[in-house]
């Protein structure tokens, strides 16, 4: 697989197997994520799933993710 662009449609990214957390509740507010063959790693919004998709390198998910970590987001969330 070449180079994927960020906002492709995410049907046609192949062989992307999408996960969400075991947190997401059934209403469908979730986003999904799929680790690519190039080691990015491609974003979805799970009520979207032909929606567009967008690429991070591994680095930029680690950030966000050790931001989240550290609280740095949770009053986007409706938290304090």
């Amino acid at each position: 697989m070449g180079h994927i662009d960020n906002g492709i449609q995410a049907s046609c990214i192949e062989g992307a197997v999408w996960r969400k957390s075991r947190r997401s509740n059934p209403s469908g507010n979730c986003v999904e994520l799929a680790e690519l063959p190039g080691g990015e790693i491609a974003v979805r919004n799970s009520r979207y799933p032909d929606g567009p998709a967008l690429i991070y390198t591994r680095a930029e998910i680690a950030t966000f993710i050790d931001g989240a970590k550290d609280g740095e987001f949770d009053g986007m969330a409706g938290g304090c």
